[in-house]
């Protein structure tokens, strides 16, 4: 086990924000919790979809059989069931039914492409999908045993409906598949553990039985942890966005109509929202958003227009449980300063290390995640998960970490700020470049939206910075922003193309998809936009 060097001012400061220590039901499983609440609860509504209401007493009940169903099918606890159902009260059933049985859920998409999927599914020995289009995903994927989910349907007590007496804690509850640095997805496995971690006992937002809480992630994003369990666990209510297209428009009518007091907004669709929009989100009452770096100006705007406290920015990688830090945005940002990532929720603890060193405040190092909450690690992938998850010692008391990757440093306030990735640093010319510094200029442009700042390898032998802007008025063009940042960046720091766009496309998650930005210029030369400047 290594060892960390702890500093008497390092171990102040990171003492100071560590001490997270909340009661919860360490040694319950998802399904023993809900049981519980639906209990407590069984006449009041637990999802909402459209003009749909399910009771938790429906919930529980229809959940239970469709667990039957799928214990006939040969799922046994320990064993990996994929989930391919659109955003529904059946999709919650699913979910529930598959932990019910003491297995783990594996969210898939049905447009993935089918090499994709049988990937997922080798990895993990996943024999059966859950689906809505059963005999639809029968035919594209003969290998698995497709199993038809109806939320509504009811069939005669199954003795065998009851699985596993007990689920422990430590069991798998799911497996989401991050994009791997060698080309081939890393599967995430999550304990039981590790969800009533993130959901119990929360500081960084309200979750009790009046908590109403939007669900729009898409399953397959780890967003979804906090937008279902969050809600089901705490005797909430889970309100679903439909399976459709999110419209503001829609958005808007569903907060109102449904009085959601919560919701999960990515940076990307967060600046969006206040960009086009921001009196959608005046009728919530917790607003929280996170997964890229955030810009003062929207966040500034956010906490102007709906107050102190509203507006939570979060921060956690999938490895980590969905969040593992929060800041609550109490007053106006400083254009100066960065919006800082906060302090640990919950028990949660973070290390700032930098090699073998604990950081002192304002040392930038290695952002490092202790706790509960953390992965079991990559699913058939020990290198890969020793390389990022590992014991050692820090001032006596022995952890087990995960090497975020993220460069982060502990400001003069004890909030933690984000300071980039690891691998996100280049060399252009021989010079060290970080794209975050130049989006930061970005980021204060009167006449700027939203931007991305990406390294792109150009002409064979040269690398190049590339900056995505979405103008917010005509009089911005990109000889002007090139000569905006000119007076402030050095010359190597200014990007040598600039490209302006109607938007920044979006992916699955909801976050700025930087592959179809170089993709979309490699191939025509401008990202479906209408100017672009390119420096000789």
């Amino acid at each position: 086990m290594d060892t960390i060097d702890v500093s008497a001012s390092a171990a102040r400061a990171h003492q100071a924000f560590n001490s997270t220590d909340v009661r919860y039901p360490a040694e319950d499983s998802i399904p023993a919790v809900f049981r519980r609440r639906a209990a407590e609860r069984a006449d009041e509504i637990a999802v909402v979809c459209g003009a749909r209401r399910l009771s938790y007493r429906s919930l529980d009940r229809f959940s239970d059989v469709l667990a039957a169903r799928l214990a006939r099918a040969g799922v046994r606890s320990g064993h990996v069931v994929a989930v391919c159902v659109r955003r529904s009260p059946e999709l919650i059933t699913a979910l529930l039914a598959v932990l019910k049985c003491g297995a783990a859920y594996l969210p898939v998409d049905e447009s993935w492409p089918e090499e994709r999927v049988r990937d997922l599914a080798g990895q993990t020995g996943c024999t059966v999908v859950l689906s809505d289009r059963a005999e639809h995903l029968a035919h594209r994927f003969p290998a698995l045993r497709a199993v038809a989910v109806q939320a509504g349907t009811t069939e005669p007590d199954d003795p065998r409906l009851a699985g596993p007496s007990r689920i422990p804690a430590d069991a798998v509850a799911y497996v989401n598949f991050t994009s791997g640095s060698q080309g081939r997805p890393k599967g995430v496995s999550i304990q039981h553990r590790a969800v009533l971690r993130l959901v119990c006992g929360s500081v960084y937002t309200e979750l009790d039985e009046t908590t109403r809480v939007l669900h729009l992630a898409p399953v397959a994003f780890d967003a979804a942890t906090f937008e279902i369990w969050g809600a089901l666990l705490n005797g909430g209510t889970c309100v679903l966005y439909p399976p459709d297209f999110l419209r503001l428009s829609e958005l808007k009518r569903i907060l109102v109509d449904e009085a959601v007091t919560t919701v999960f907004l990515t940076t990307a669709l967060f600046n969006s929202i206040m960009d086009e929009a921001p009196a959608v989100l005046d009728p919530v009452r917790w607003i929280l958003t996170g997964g890229e770096a955030h810009s003062s100006k929207h966040i500034g705007h956010a906490v102007a227009r709906y107050g102190p406290g509203r507006v939570v920015h979060v921060y956690g990688p999938t490895e980590s449980t969905t969040y593992a830090t929060y800041h609550p945005l109490r007053a106006l940002p400083s254009d100066e300063d960065p919006i800082p990532i906060g302090v640990p929720i919950q028990n949660t603890r973070v290390y700032v290390v930098d090699g073998n060193r604990l950081c002192a405040t304002g040392e930038t190092g290695e952002l490092l995640i202790a706790g509960p909450g953390l992965s079991l690690g990559y699913v058939g992938m020990p290198e890969a998960t020793a390389e990022r998850f590992a014991e050692y010692d820090v001032d006596g008391r022995r952890e087990r970490l995960y090497r975020t990757g993220d460069l982060a440093y502990i400001d003069v306030r004890g909030n933690l700020v984000f300071a980039g990735r690891l691998d996100d640093q280049v060399k252009i010319n021989g010079f060290r470049v970080e794209p975050g510094e130049v989006a930061h200029h970005l980021d204060r442009h009167p006449d700027i939206r939203q931007n991305v700042v990406c390294a792109h390898d150009g002409q064979p032998g040269r690398r190049m910075l590339v900056a995505f802007v979405v103008p917010a008025g005509a009089h911005c063009t990109a000889a002007s922003v090139r000569d905006y940042l000119a007076a402030r960046l050095p010359a190597y720091l200014v990007p040598a193309e600039i490209h302006l766009c109607p938007a920044l496309p979006l992916s699955a998650t909801g976050k700025v998809d930087r592959r179809a930005l170089i993709s979309r210029r490699t191939a025509t030369g401008a990202p479906g936009g209408h100017e672009v400047l390119k420096t000789p």
